[in-house]
């Protein structure tokens, strides 16, 4: 689980977590995650793939995005937030930081909950999300195969749409890519 290891932390108390965890700071808090499992990762990465063609390299699609998985978001005044998957239009981030540091609040962000971190989403990254007016919100359980679909509303989350199993479908801000989870979870292996 996501450990709570300090309130009124600092950036040099995250910097002083191991590299193989996760660290970020919501709400003054210093929380710390394990990396990614294996199926969190392979959804991380079948999705960058599938919406990453049409909006970002404009592989039969429209363009006008940027995504980037794991990004160190510097939100407010003192969180720091690693999403699973972000995305930004272009215009809003025309060029990508040289430094790992985003300080650009992303349009889209995807967070592919497990049980480490399911309490720290949900509870307190989404709200930061909302006062720093990420629009839309892909909530992915790779144990449940689940995806929500949330769009902010007057600052509050709200849920557009459930896909579950074997569901294909489209969803904002990307419909025109439809996301096949069977793939997506591994279990279309024709």
């Amino acid at each position: 689980m996501a450990a709570r290891l300090r309130t009124h932390a600092t950036y040099a108390d995250l910097l002083r977590v191991p590299d193989d965890r996760i660290a970020e700071i919501v709400d003054g808090e210093l929380f710390m995650s394990p990396r990614p499992g294996g199926s969190h990762a392979r959804f991380t990465t079948a999705l960058t793939m599938d919406l990453g063609s049409a909006y970002d390299r404009r592989v039969n699609g429209p363009g006008g995005w940027i995504f980037i998985f794991e990004p160190e978001l510097h939100l407010g005044s003192d969180d720091v937030l690693v999403p699973d998957l972000a995305g930004w239009h272009r215009d809003r981030l025309p060029q990508i930081p040289k430094s790992h540091i985003f300080p650009v609040a992303p349009d889209w962000i995807c967070e592919v909950l497990s049980p480490s971190t399911r309490r720290l989403d949900l509870t307190k990254k989404l709200p930061v999300y909302a006062r720093e007016g990420v629009s839309h919100a892909w909530l992915i359980d790779p144990l449940e195969r689940t995806a929500e679909i949330r769009r902010l509303q007057n600052q509050q989350w709200l849920v557009i749409a459930t896909y579950a199993g074997n569901d294909k479908f489209r969803a904002e801000p990307f419909e025109l890519v439809e996301i096949d989870l069977p793939s997506i979870w591994g279990e279309d292996e024709n």
